[in-house]
């Protein structure tokens, strides 16, 4: 560690952490991995993508941690129609006859963009450089995005018909791809009590932006040891059908393999995770545990795979196995 003041600030992270899992789990009940996924994005500096059939809240859970983590919320509801001035602004003629330029909905702290996959590639492409630059330009001025910036993208796995999937350079640009379930049995019985009864539960405001911007970067400064980052450059490696390293499986069952943003993506969510557990550095566990949501997105399954039922996840699980 650098100084005293870095490993207090790990300290003092851990107990803001169980913080913000309590004022969460004050509206939101279960979907425990699903928020410590969204915690760990937002701490390492990358964005989500929410994978999850309608009606599990999803849009209520981001709503609750921008609240929680006392950051400024904005919600795009993406449609055919949506035009990419309305997601980043445009510019109009004042009463002076002079051009000014109008915020559009990007311009916030949590950006969740409901339904990527329903908008056409010019809208998306629009919000894909937002999130890689965060900055857009108009008119060949540029505008720089309110910091931490996070984008928080779901799609509907299920309505295929009239949608425009993301490319893989596209879905590259998100740290994770989260899968969200139904609710157990006991879950969905707690959720069906809470919220047909009127019952308003306050929640507190447990970060500001600024701390958010320096816990990153304690996090950033986080020592990794060699290991590590081998376990981790190695873990990707098996997943490419080129490298001398791969595994059985990955012949077997992949078409193509993740690229290096996925390495450095798990050595930073590696960092986040042992932080947000009160480690100082990060150990193999820690890139075990982000593992599947970093590489799922980023390995694309063959024909033998599809037709033998083998999901992404089983395959990189296998990987993880060895």
């Amino acid at each position: 560690m650098n100084n005293m003041s870095d490993s207090s600030m790990i300290d003092n992270l851990v107990k803001k952490y169980q913080e913000l899992k309590n004022e969460i789990g004050k509206i939101i009940i279960g979907q425990d991995k699903v928020v410590d996924s969204l915690l760990i994005s937002i701490f390492t500096g990358g964005h989500c993508l929410l994978v999850g059939v309608p009606g599990l809240a999803k849009t209520l859970m981001v709503n609750v941690l921008s609240k929680a983590l006392g950051l400024e919320y904005s919600r795009i509801q993406f449609t055919p129609d949506l035009m990419p001035s309305d997601i980043i602004g445009s510019e109009i003629l004042d009463e002076n006859r002079k051009f000014k330029f109008v915020k559009g909905s990007v311009f916030a702290n949590i950006v969740l963009a409901d339904e990527i996959n329903r908008t056409p590639p010019k809208t998306q492409a629009a919000l894909l450089e937002a999130m890689q630059e965060k900055s857009v330009t108009v008119s060949g001025v540029s505008y720089k995005l309110n910091e931490p910036f996070f984008v928080l993208a779901t799609q509907n796995p299920i309505e295929q018909e009239g949608t425009y999937p993301l490319p893989e350079a596209q879905l590259d640009r998100f740290m994770f791809n989260v899968k969200l379930d139904y609710p157990t049995f006991e879950e969905e019985l707690n959720i069906v009590k809470t919220t047909t009864i009127d019952r308003r539960e306050e929640i507190k405001v447990v970060l500001t932006a600024d701390e958010i911007l320096n816990y990153q970067n304690v996090i950033k400064r986080l020592p990794v040891p060699e290991n590590v980052y081998r376990y981790a450059v190695g873990l990707v490696a098996k997943t490419r059908i080129s490298e001398g390293e791969n595994h059985p499986y990955t012949q077997k069952y992949l078409s193509w393999g993740a690229g290096p943003r996925a390495s450095q993506y798990l050595i930073m969510g590696a960092k986040t995770h042992a932080a947000l557990h009160g480690k100082y550095s990060p150990d193999i566990e820690d890139v075990k545990a982000v593992a599947v949501e970093v590489l799922r997105h980023r390995i694309v399954r063959n024909y033998y795979a599809e037709a033998e039922g083998i999901s992404t996840d089983t395959i990189i699980k296998k990987l993880l196995d060895e």
